[in-house]
């Protein structure tokens, strides 16, 4: 089929080159002419696992080409819509980028083709999309992304569900099936646009208050004796629970958990559901970066004033360099509004957007032994594997007698202790 996808960005440009890779001609439109420019040269601009590959298949095969032109798209099937849509201050959703491109749409695409909108939005904007679009005769689906960063094309590949909200179907072959038989074969559910628009704000909320519930878990389990590992072991045993997100850390961040679950607080309060549980979840959330920092602070023996800090990790999860609402930099940002020296480390610091990390005061170094170098404190923030294989002699000797507060629960405990670090554990006993 002839696709098109707006938004060249983290869903935009995986939806495209997997696309392609189907066998899909794919334009994908972005309004960055430097961004077009690089991916049209075979440059990836998103930092993700077999994706530099698919692009440059796509462009050699012709399946895939990137333009600043909505009039590239006038022959178009089916267009996703995937461009984003951050938080406004009240927690609501910022529609402009949505309304601007499906406005654009508005001008170029025949009568017939389908809207899928992808970027996650909030009930009733796909019926109001729809009602804008159906004078020319343009259909409008919703069809929220499920893609895990650092695993995104494997999801697009073998998705666990595919979610189809539309009520403008007449029977087999209508929009709603157009969408569906684009993705892999996978579990379709079809359902009416504010439900899909709900499940994908449901579904992230339900995750966020699965961490924040067990990061709380792990302060209980650091003041009674118990181990946060063992206890969700149980858990994640009952398959009425499952096992995933169910590991003590730092906190939650990213593109979507924080955003998403405040734009659905904002839609309950707009219909008067105050959804306590979301909140909390936030709360909690919210209060780990003061955990960690006082955790550092009572078991150095030297003022955080005075006190100098490597962290190890500044991405928001391992695989990926996206730091965007990463509780790590929120860590760090703590620990140094405490006056702490902090230099911080991460395995894929040179992709890492450089100004971000100099809005949050946070200096960089590509060396994790130069980072630890001294330090009082070593916090390991992210669970990036290569942590566990670095040379923690070597670490013991330049940084004798520095405090481990292992975030993430990554580290041999006995083998720090051996070489004379004082190891803290998240949520174990002796540790905070």
């Amino acid at each position: 089929m002839r696709v098109g996808v707006i938004g060249a960005g983290y869903v935009g440009l995986t939806s495209a080159v997997c696309l392609a890779e189907r066998g899909h001609h794919t334009v994908c439109v972005d309004v960055d002419e430097a961004r077009v420019r690089q991916l049209s040269s075979g440059v990836a601009t998103i930092d993700e696992p077999d994706l530099p590959e698919l692009l440059e298949r796509g462009l050699r095969t012709d399946t895939l080409r990137f333009t600043t032109s909505y009039r590239a798209l006038a022959d178009r099937d089916v267009v996703f819509v995937c461009v984003s849509t951050p938080s406004m201050p009240d927690g609501s959703a910022d529609l402009r980028a949505v309304d601007a491109a499906v406005g654009e749409l508005a001008t170029v695409l025949r009568a017939g083709a389908v809207v899928a909108v992808k970027s996650t939005v909030p009930v009733g904007t796909t019926r109001r999309l729809a009602d804008r679009l159906r004078p020319n005769g343009i259909h409008v689906v919703s069809s929220p992304e499920f893609l895990r960063e650092s695993h995104a094309i494997g999801d697009f590949r073998h998705p666990d569900r595919i979610l189809i909200g539309s009520d403008d179907d007449t029977g087999e072959g209508g929009p709603a099936d157009l969408v569906a038989s684009l993705y892999p074969p996978g579990r379709v559910l079809k359902m009416s646009p504010e439900s899909a628009e709900l499940a994908k704000y449901a579904s992230n909320a339900f995750l966020a208050v699965k961490i924040s519930y067990t990061n709380s878990l792990a302060e209980l389990c650091a003041r009674v004796g118990a181990d946060i590992t063992d206890v969700t072991r149980c858990m994640g045993a009952d398959m009425r629970i499952g096992a995933h997100f169910l590991q003590a850390g730092p906190g939650w961040g990213g593109s979507c958990l924080p955003k998403d679950t405040a734009a659905l607080l904002h839609t309950g309060r707009e219909y008067g559901v105050a959804l306590p549980e979301v909140q909390s979840a936030r709360t909690t959330n919210a209060a780990q970066a003061v955990r960690i920092a006082d955790a550092v602070g009572r078991t150095i023996g030297t003022p955080t004033t005075e006190a100098r800090v490597a962290a190890l990790g500044l991405t928001f999860k391992a695989g990926t360099s996206d730091v965007r609402d990463s509780p790590s930099l929120t860590v760090c940002g703590e620990l140094i509004a405490r006056g702490a020296q902090l230099t911080a480390y991460d395995p894929r610091l040179a992709a890492i957007d450089g100004e971000m990390l100099r809005a949050a005061a946070i200096v960089g170094v590509d060396d994790p032994y130069l980072a630890t170098k001294g330090a009082d404190a070593i916090v390991v923030l992210t669970e990036w594997p290569q942590f566990c294989e670095l040379d923690w002699a070597r670490i013991a000797e330049q940084a004798p007698g520095a405090v481990v507060v292992d975030t993430r629960n990554l580290l041999d405990a006995a083998m720090l202790r051996e070489l004379g670090l004082t190891y803290l554990g998240n949520g174990t006993g002796g540790g905070f």
